[in-house]
């Protein structure tokens, strides 16, 4: 697994999807998913140039924490139990997958830093009923509510696509979260200003560059796979 030439690859792919729709490369942070791999495999990661890493467990970011010594960016990616919020919500710099008020209410509880703690809130374009997130319609009202939260931030929103052979298949999300995001700005709401766009994955996030993510969330097609992914 030659991490180093995985990486510069996902770089070069972002930057001529960067070329192609007119945006800057440095505008896009690609998020280096460790799930299924190691603190070692990690730490060639950190060696290649990678900066951010992103967990979907309290466990494995807490087994990463404790191995790799090297200061990074964590993002938390995955489906966040309220009960687990203590114990991440100081170890991350950004949040992916706020989704319901209780978990906001949770974070905000928790959360004992002067500045807010960024978070995406997570969208379900797709309207998959496998998948977390608030629905277009109730976005607005959702960001509006997050006001009386005020250690969080709404730093943008984010979204899984579904899975598809063609990743051509997809781009409709991507746009459609792209509005959804110009939408929020165009409130001026001062605790959600809500730059960034999280989405893209190994399958799509050329399609996802080409319409507007800020993170890209990419794992095994840099790092690979050490662990059953079961």
């Amino acid at each position: 697994m030659d991490v180093k030439a995985n990486y510069e690859e996902v770089l070069d792919k972002v930057a001529a999807a960067c070329t192609r729709s007119g945006r800057n490369p440095e505008d896009v942070t690609v998020v280096v998913v460790t799930k299924y791999v190691s603190p070692e495999r990690v730490e060639k990661a950190i060696a290649a140039g990678v900066e951010h890493f992103g967990e979907s467990r309290s466990e494995g970011l807490a087994a990463k924490l404790t191995a790799v010594e090297t200061p990074v960016h964590w993002h938390f990616i995955g489906r966040l139990q309220s009960r687990k919020v203590k114990e991440v919500v100081h170890e991350c710099d950004v949040i992916h997958s706020l989704d319901r008020l209780s978990l906001a209410r949770e974070i905000n509880k928790r959360y004992k830093r002067e500045k807010p703690i960024p978070c995406m809130v997570q969208v379900n374009v797709s309207g998959e009923e496998t998948k977390a997130g608030v629905t277009p319609a109730e976005l607005e009202s959702f960001v509006r509510s997050l006001s009386s939260c005020e250690h969080i931030q709404v730093a943008g929103l984010m979204t899984m696509a579904p899975h598809v052979e063609d990743p051509e298949d997809v781009r409709p999300y991507f746009k459609q979260l792209h509005s959804l995001r110009a939408h929020i700005q165009n409130l001026h709401l001062p605790h959600a200003p809500c730059h960034h766009l999280s989405m893209g994955m190994s399958n799509d996030y050329e399609q996802a560059v080409e319409e507007g993510a800020t993170f890209i969330r990419l794992g095994t097609s840099i790092v690979g796979s050490e662990v059953s992914h079961g």
